[in-house]
């Protein structure tokens, strides 16, 4: 191992070892200094002291940052002309961010609506199998991927050759063995976008699959014993019990895949650069801001996807508090 490696390993671990050590530390003195208070001021002050680190952090990490970068979307391109709203008229009214919008909804609708409907489905249908924990392992296995992972691999997948050269692509190569000619998935408008969102799919229903069938799963049995015996066959028991008995799981793993699918650039940033009206609205916004280097427009673009988010991440807390009400 080189000089330059075993720095880096061991400024690795000093890290590691600093970050943990300095928690311990500083719920340590915490923990003293309450216990150095009056007896009746420690219950309601020992929360605080626990909590204060972590809003501290999230108040310098999330929320400082969130209004700079609502002050800058005010602003031109070098953030030093205050421009009114004229880069949220921009985000509404340029073609290439009409074209953002419209995948996105694309996106969120497809992605969302298959993932969360073939993880129930699995979900379902694995637990009545002999070699369920297989099964799922093997459905799961891609959310161990990362995002560029994934694109990398399906971009293997997509692969395009001329027709007279030999097909290197899984797809290509499956459809000019059934006689057709190959198609570019990435370069052609009309399916660029499917192929993309595929691999979201496909990263996304094992997760799914797991919450659900783990729902699924909390069902009595004797509820499901009770309407086989009244007649009811299993798509009935499927729609009028599975599905309304586990409503509130498929409502927050929907959300949550929302959230993933309104963050997304990766794929889109590895598998075509947003080129080929490809662009979702969070690639945009890094194009805008480290491309053409226009932090007013990037600042406003990313305003917009974090008011996208917002009511999707209130719709969560609202369910969450109804949940613990009715515990």
């Amino acid at each position: 191992m080189t000089t330059e490696n075993l720095l880096r390993v061991l400024s690795a671990i000093a890290a590691v070892v600093l970050g943990s050590g300095g928690i311990v530390v500083l719920f340590f003195v915490a923990n003293w200094l309450v216990d150095r208070l009056p007896r009746n001021v420690r219950p309601r002050l020992l929360p605080l002291v626990y909590l204060a680190p972590a809003v501290l952090l999230l108040f310098i990490y999330l929320v400082v940052p969130s209004l700079r970068t609502f002050y800058l979307s005010f602003f031109d391109a070098r953030s030093r002309n205050f421009v009114g709203l004229a880069n949220y008229i921009f985000a509404f009214t340029d073609r290439g961010m009409l074209i953002a919008f419209r995948n996105n909804i694309l996106w969120l609708v497809l992605v969302t609506g298959i993932s969360v409907g073939l993880g129930l489905i699995i979900a379902v249908l694995v637990d009545r199998v002999k070699y369920e924990p297989l099964a799922k392992a093997l459905i799961f296995l891609p959310m161990a991927i990362s995002f560029v992972g994934a694109s990398v691999i399906w971009r293997f997948i997509y692969a395009y050759n001329p027709p007279d050269v030999a097909q290197i692509g899984l797809l290509n190569a499956i459809v000019v063995s059934l006689g057709f000619e190959p198609v570019g998935w990435l370069v052609n408008r009309t399916v660029n976008n499917l192929a993309l969102i595929t691999i979201m799919i496909w990263l996304q229903t094992g997760f799914a699959m797991v919450l659900l069938s783990a729902a699924v799963k909390g069902i009595p049995k004797d509820v499901i014993e009770a309407a086989r015996i009244d007649g009811a066959n299993e798509l009935q028991i499927f729609r009028r019990i599975t599905v309304p008995m586990i409503s509130s799981t498929i409502v927050v793993v929907a959300t949550t895949i929302i959230v993933a699918v309104l963050k997304v650039f990766d794929i889109v940033f590895v598998m075509t650069g947003g080129l080929l009206d490809t662009d979702v609205i969070a690639s945009r916004m890094i194009r805008e801001m480290f491309n053409f280097r226009h932090f007013g427009r990037g600042s406003a673009i990313a305003v917009i996807l974090l008011l996208a988010v917002v009511p999707v991440m209130l719709t969560n807390i609202k369910r969450f508090r109804q949940q613990e009400a009715t515990r």
